[in-house]
């Protein structure tokens, strides 16, 4: 096989006083934090359609990176040098795991299938790739979003040709990420919402959203999927309002129909701004809830309202990710980088440099989150903060459910006026993770 990243070496870990641009500063594979190596603390995956697939274009210009890889674009033969440049690209930084869209590995066809039969043929390639490499597939998913026919919706369509086709993807998708051994699959409601309620029937479009997941939990049963099926919360983006908001919303979708067993969450930094929220708040949402599944790491810009997609490079997020994470006893899945360099980012290059970013900044977020939790003081200011509930015999009551609102009242009858206890500390907890962080 040809080698497409010819001037770039394999990427290995020099140190934090490396001056090596092609080289991992703090992500060394083998280093063992709190009992396991940083490699299975953190096993990061590249997105199939911004690495391979995106090409810089945006609402305002055209495409500024090349990522023809040799081939003429919309053949399998590109598909194919997708696949090469993939798997060179993976080998060369280290990554073990890849995630894609059915329509990130083959240009989808006029006729369903025709798009299965490449499907078909592209993963036969990738198999091999994998059987040569051992790097495998960490989820995949359908693209229900991109093409005209999803305009209002996959699920929620008003369309029942349309909720047809979304069902025939979400079948050969299940299907091949059999075929390829992925760990999960997941569902991102790109259009499943509504621009306005004048024309929408949200009881039926959420109804029919269950309905087809609760046809691909049977089908991917059915045919030995094992793994986890994941939803991917969105506020918003393409739609004005998607109907699996935050990680709090769509838990309560899935209780509400009946879906909590089979699913867990896949949560994107990036989304988690869009809603308002940090990163570890919805990490922790989904962990309290036994919902925590896997990642998409990147991270937004504060001073815009959309998703950018950036490498992440805040250490104080990754950090507290990586917090909640170990906290909720790691992931079933993993830690994919769904992030595109800058549209000025265009070469082979900058696509290495975006990586080494990333894998750098989670594994100091990996370092300081054990750093904090071996430390201990965070967790034992929690724990006295609430030491009340332990330690009285109202607090226990409580805690209990062995009371009544009328027993509880009669008690504040008696208290005279409650003591209020610090407000938690906040300040003084701030510094102590700079402490720890930096000391």
């Amino acid at each position: 096989m040809k080698e497409i990243f010819v001037r770039i070496p394999e990427i290995k870990f020099e140190g934090s006083e490396s001056k090596n641009p092609f080289a991992f500063r703090f992500y060394d594979a083998d280093k063992v934090v709190l009992g396991k190596k940083m490699s299975e603390h953190l096993p990061f995956a590249m997105a199939w359609w911004h690495t391979l697939c995106a090409e810089g274009a945006d609402m305002f210009g055209s495409a500024t990176a090349d990522k023809s890889f040799g081939a003429r674009k919309g053949t399998m033969e590109h598909a194919k040098a997708k696949v090469d440049a993939g798997f060179e690209f993976m080998h060369k930084l280290g990554i073990r795991y890849y995630c894609w869209h059915d329509v990130d590995l083959v240009q989808e066809a006029d006729d369903i299938s025709e798009t299965n039969a490449r499907l078909d043929e592209i993963t036969d390639y990738i198999l091999e790739k994998s059987k040569e490499t051992g790097i495998k597939c960490l989820w995949g998913t359908a693209n229900l979003f991109s093409n005209p026919r999803y305009m209002n919706g996959a699920g929620s369509s008003n369309s029942p040709e349309v909720y047809c086709f979304a069902a025939a993807q979400i079948k050969k998708a299940l299907e091949l990420t059999v075929k390829l051994g992925g760990r999960g699959y997941v569902f991102w409601g790109g259009r499943e919402g509504y621009e306005t309620l004048l024309n929408t029937d949200m009881a039926l479009e959420q109804e029919n959203i269950a309905r087809l997941m609760r046809m691909a939990v049977e089908y991917g049963r059915k045919i030995g999927f094992g793994g986890d099926f994941y939803v991917e919360p969105k506020p918003k983006e393409p739609m004005k309002h998607q109907y699996d908001y935050d990680a709090a919303t769509a838990i309560g979708f899935l209780k509400a129909h009946g879906l909590d067993k089979h699913f867990k969450l896949n949560i994107e930094a990036n989304h988690a701004t869009l809603a308002g929220h940090t990163f570890e708040h919805e990490l922790r949402v989904s962990a309290m809830n036994g919902m925590l599944g896997s990642v998409d790491a990147n991270q937004g810009d504060m001073f815009l309202g959309w998703d950018t997609d950036e490498f992440p490079f805040d250490v104080y997020s990754a950090t507290f990710a990586m917090l909640e994470i170990l906290r909720g006893g790691g992931l079933g899945g993993g830690i994919n980088f769904d992030a595109k360099t800058r549209r000025p980012s265009y070469t082979y290059e900058d696509m290495f440099h975006a990586f080494i970013l990333g894998m750098d900044t989670w594994a100091l977020g990996l370092i300081n989150a054990a750093k904090i939790i071996e430390d201990g003081r965070l967790d034992a200011f929690v724990k006295e903060r609430y030491s009340a509930y332990r330690d009285t015999d109202t607090g226990r009551k409580i805690l209990s459910g062995d009371c009544t609102l009328e027993e509880l009242a009669e008690r504040a009858r008696g208290l005279g006026k409650p003591r209020l206890p610090s407000g938690g500390g906040q300040e003084k907890l701030q510094a102590l993770i700079n402490s720890i962080i930096f000391g």
